[in-house]
């Protein structure tokens, strides 16, 4: 059945924060939360008992969730949530909690997301992550994300036509954005020949396809504009967001995903075009998916990425400024934090606070999740347009 759907008018995002990402930490994930939501909460001169809301997105939290935190970081919230939805996990927090808001449910709700990376932590985690999968592919000796799109990558490119080098182009491009991120672990230049002769993982996956585990957090608070402009801080504005969960499950291979379903409403709820955006964060822990985000939120046709990243500069000063943090492929996977790292950067982007990494005249940016690869395809998908306000 469709029905109108209300705007965010009057929520307003606040105090974005990225933890600097570690590759290894002894710290749990309850240490790496409470420190984002500390410099969140600092920032705008919050103290722990003025939250009403909290919302929580982490794999490692493990056997706590939400619940658990409150007691742990002396909380006492009216609404709470938390959201195992991995790379999706930033935008359908952002969706709930501005509901929150608008319905008188929280005043201010933070929405945090981190994990830690203890060595061998990520082998454990995919481990239990699925049971599809554990059920239909590990007694194979099959298991994990790489060999799952490899298998995606290679039929886009027998589909598309495209080449490792186009997926090279997403990749060296992020890098040198990251090279101007402070917090980003990728610290060396990266070249498209780098890239194409980089050690194989998984044909045609090599080792810059890859994201990299590591523990960090990230966060941000939802208020209303009005609270938001009492306490002078920059805040952003919500003007669109969609998410979709198991869409195209008849397709054989996962080659779009589920904004293909909701994007002419959010398009419609922005009142707004493709070619009004000023910046674009997509989910990226593999480049492939990057290409079908690109496709499927409108800014080209089905199959023509590959053509448009070899006609558009991907980096902060071009013309199609994409993942300007560096993304998760430069900067690094911080587990369900992967789902925030793009929201957190859109946010500072709109607000004119990205420093090293400000676009220019970055007023409108749209933002993409994709998360929980279930067996051979991921399920949730989310994206949002955001626009920043004023003090």
């Amino acid at each position: 059945m469709n029905r109108p759907r209300q705007s965010y008018e009057g929520v307003a995002l606040v105090t974005p924060v990225s933890t600097p990402y570690q590759r290894y930490s002894i710290e749990t994930a309850h240490w790496w939360i409470a420190k984002a939501l500390k410099g969140s909460l600092d920032a705008a001169g919050l103290k722990p008992a003025d939250l009403d809301g909290f919302s929580v997105a982490s794999f490692t939290l493990f056997p706590d969730t939400a619940v658990g935190l409150t007691q742990h970081l002396g909380l006492s919230p009216r609404w709470l949530d938390h959201i195992p939805m991995g790379g999706a996990s930033g935008v359908i927090a952002l969706r709930k909690a501005a509901r929150a808001v608008q319905s008188g449910d929280a005043d201010i709700v933070a929405c945090v997301s981190g994990d830690t990376n203890h060595i061998d932590s990520f082998r454990a985690l995919l481990s239990s992550f699925s049971r599809f999968a554990m059920d239909a592919s590990y007694p194979y000796g099959f298991g994990g994300p790489n060999a799952n799109f490899a298998l995606l990558t290679d039929r886009y490119m027998h589909e598309y036509g495209a080449t490792r080098e186009d997926f090279g182009r997403i990749a060296v491009a992020q890098r040198e954005n990251a090279l101007k991120n402070p917090n980003a672990l990728m610290k060396k230049p990266l070249t498209l020949e780098q890239y194409i002769s980089a050690r194989p993982i998984a044909d045609p996956i090599a080792l810059f396809d890859c994201v990299m585990p590591c523990a960090g957090s990230e966060a941000f608070l939802v208020m209303t504009v009005e609270e938001a402009q009492k306490r002078g801080l920059p805040y952003a504005t919500i003007e669109g967001a969609i998410e979709r969960h198991n869409a195209h499950a008849s397709d054989l291979i996962q080659l779009r995903g589920g904004w293909t379903v909701d994007i002419d409403e959010l398009y419609e709820q922005a009142q707004c075009a493709p070619t009004d955006i000023d910046l674009l964060q997509t989910y990226d822990d593999y480049p492939v998916i990057s290409m079908m985000q690109i496709e499927d939120l409108g800014f080209c046709p089905k199959g023509e990425a590959a053509e448009f990243v070899r006609t558009h500069d991907l980096t902060i000063s071009g013309d199609f400024p994409h993942n300007t943090s560096g993304g998760q492929l430069s900067a690094g996977q911080a587990g369900a934090a992967g789902g925030f790292i793009g929201l957190v950067e859109a946010i500072r982007q709109v607000t004119n606070q990205a420093g090293s990494t400000q676009v220019a005249n970055a007023n409108r940016a749209m933002v993409s999740g994709f998360g929980m690869i279930n067996y051979d395809r991921g399920v949730c998908s989310s994206a949002a347009i955001l626009k920043g306000g004023a003090a």
